[in-house]
């Protein structure tokens, strides 16, 4: 029997070695069967499941070809890690600075700069999903190990609040039609303030929706920012949980918002004047509390990372800038009008009666010298930082980007004296100031952050690494980034729309630049996900994404620091 079988065996493959398969599109089935045409009746008796059989063996085998692809690109990011925390301990020793100059050797040689095994795995994917799956991030579920199921709780009560949110807006919209208290004179100061203390709620939700948005769409592109933020694997948020916490933080203030405009406006029963105002200083203090519970509950350890985040900023010239840091103090620049809301707050229940309208806190000497000077602490912040690393790594074009903070500085000074003070003088400094301040930070955006309109790129105006293949959606960022960078100049120009009250319109402005932020917020990332271009890596490779990919946050999981990147791999 034995010598039978082996006789069959080698037949079949003396018969197979005869055979040229043709390179022609088709299912693994079908190549199967092309190759069982010039077999014999007794060599091609194979039946229909025996051909599931052979394509499930053929499935199974791109899986593991797939799974060794990874291994092979593991190992050679350790290899350039290793290599590059040698350079360190050297430099540290020596007190030399030879680490760049041997890593720039390394990141030309064939190591550090070839894509084949790249290449061989984004091939080995897409022929996997067209002929087993159908889709290519799906397709390769089954070679994933290790990846968390998304919990089924966090799904639901994002929904819920999702679906509670709605509810609320529109249950506000027609309140607000209804009773039609926009137009009754004296109660549009009461307006005012609503929306003065509400509008941090906003500013700081619409934020979060924007940064979830950048979460999801850097996983499906395959952005590693867990390894570019050096972020823990197993505790960062993911674009779920802060989706949640987002819709949460929604419903909480939309509903104190309703209830509030019941209380003032709709409602015929006489309510305490404390208790209503006091309704927006309660959320706040709720918003708070979570922030700086200190229990091992709500994602309390990046909780923690980002109040570390906040003390690395203030005290930015005193620590090494890493890209998270610096990164943080971008976020702050967009957030103008949420510390100015924080301000209005302190201003609003420092007092025994309740304020007119926020043009009254604008009596006060010491108000305004703080509105002033607010808008300029996130961009000192960042100014700080650059100086830093100017200092540090002897980079000029550090000191560009300072100077580009510094114009906006003035800018905003510039804005924030004509707001105050009217005058023709001033309306002209505002508008030179701030023209020249969106200029220089929308050809900053675009081209040294973004990496795009270089005219040497193989593709016209675009760069030559890409992740998004519709190069169509790099124009659109483009000139969306350029519009909403535009609509500043509204606050100095101060257009009056049809049916929107200053206040209203000053917030739409800054909504809009929050979401100005977080179209930059992506391709400033997958800028430097491919190229490094801020050099805070002492090597340009990084590790797969799939080793990170959909790992939710677990509170558990806090003795996770062995898997991390080692500190000294960020430069």
């Amino acid at each position: 029997m034995d010598l039978t079988k082996d006789t069959s065996n080698s037949n079949l493959v003396k018969t197979l070695e005869r055979r040229k398969i043709r390179n022609e599109a088709g299912s693994p089935t079908s190549a199967i069967r092309r190759i069982s045409r010039g077999l014999n009746d007794e060599e091609r008796s194979l039946s229909k499941e025996e051909l599931k059989e052979v394509a499930q063996q053929l499935k199974v085998t791109l899986t593991e070809f797939y799974q060794k692809l990874r291994l092979l690109k593991s190992f050679s990011f350790t290899n350039l890690s290793a290599f590059a925390n040698i350079m360190k301990k050297y430099d540290k020793i020596t007190l030399r600075h030879a680490a760049r100059s041997y890593m720039k050797i390394v990141d030309k040689s064939y190591l550090g700069s070839s894509n084949e095994v790249t290449e061989l795995m984004n091939s080995t994917e897409n022929l996997f999903a067209k002929h087993f799956n159908g889709k290519r991030i799906e397709g390769m579920k089954p070679s994933r190990q290790g990846r968390r199921r998304e919990r089924n709780g966090v799904t639901f009560f994002s929904g819920l609040f999702s679906g509670c949110s709605i509810a609320l807006v529109v249950a506000i919209i027609l309140m607000v039609r209804a009773t039609r208290f926009m137009e009754k004179g004296q109660r549009t100061s009461n307006m005012d303030n609503m929306f003065g203390l509400y509008s941090l709620f906003l500013f700081i939700v619409l934020h979060m929706l924007m940064y979830a948005g950048d979460l999801y769409f850097w996983e499906r592109y395959q952005v590693n920012y867990r390894f570019i933020f050096n972020f823990k694997k197993r505790t960062a948020l993911g674009y779920h949980e802060l989706f949640l916490l987002s819709t949460g933080l929604a419903v909480l203030a939309l509903a104190s918002f309703l209830a509030n405009l019941n209380m003032v406006f709709g409602s015929k029963m006489e309510v305490p004047k404390n208790f209503s105002k006091s309704m927006p200083l309660i959320v706040a203090s709720v918003f708070l509390a979570i922030v700086f519970l200190p229990f091992n509950i709500i994602y309390h350890t990046s909780r923690f990372s980002l109040i570390k985040r906040l003390f690395r900023c203030i005290c930015a010239p005193f620590y090494k800038v890493t890209l998270a840091d610096f990164f943080f103090a971008d976020q702050l620049t967009s957030q103008i009008q949420a510390l100015r809301s924080i301000e209005f707050y302190i201003c609003y229940y420092s007092h025994k009666g309740i304020p007119q309208g926020q043009s009254n806190c604008h009596d006060y000497k010491i108000y305004n010298i703080f509105y002033s000077v607010l808008p300029i602490v996130p961009y000192w912040f960042i100014s700080l930082q650059c100086l830093r690393r100017l200092v540090q790594e002897k980079d000029h074009i550090h000191g560009y980007n300072a100077l580009k903070y510094l114009v906006a500085v003035i800018a905003i000074i510039i804005r924030t004296v004509y707001e105050l003070r009217q005058g023709t003088l001033w309306l002209v400094l505002a508008l030179i100031s701030s023209a020249l301040a969106v200029a220089y930070n929308a050809y900053w955006d675009i081209v040294v952050d973004w990496g795009l309109l270089h005219l040497k790129s193989n593709k016209l105006f675009l760069r030559d690494k890409r992740l998004v293949s519709h190069r169509s959606v790099y124009f659109v960022a483009m000139v969306i980034n350029v519009l909403l960078r535009v609509a500043w100049l509204q606050l100095v120009l101060a257009f009056d729309i049809h049916g929107f009250r200053k206040t209203a319109i000053s917030i739409l402005i800054y909504c809009l630049e929050i979401i100005r932020r977080g179209i930059w917020n992506f391709f400033r990332l997958e800028n430097e996900h491919l190229n490094n271009v801020g050099k805070f890596r002492a090597f340009t490779s990084v590790p797969l994404t799939s080793n990170h990919h959909d790992r939710s946050n677990d509170d558990d999981d806090d003795d996770d620091d062995d898997d991390d990147v080692d500190d000294e791999t960020v430069d």
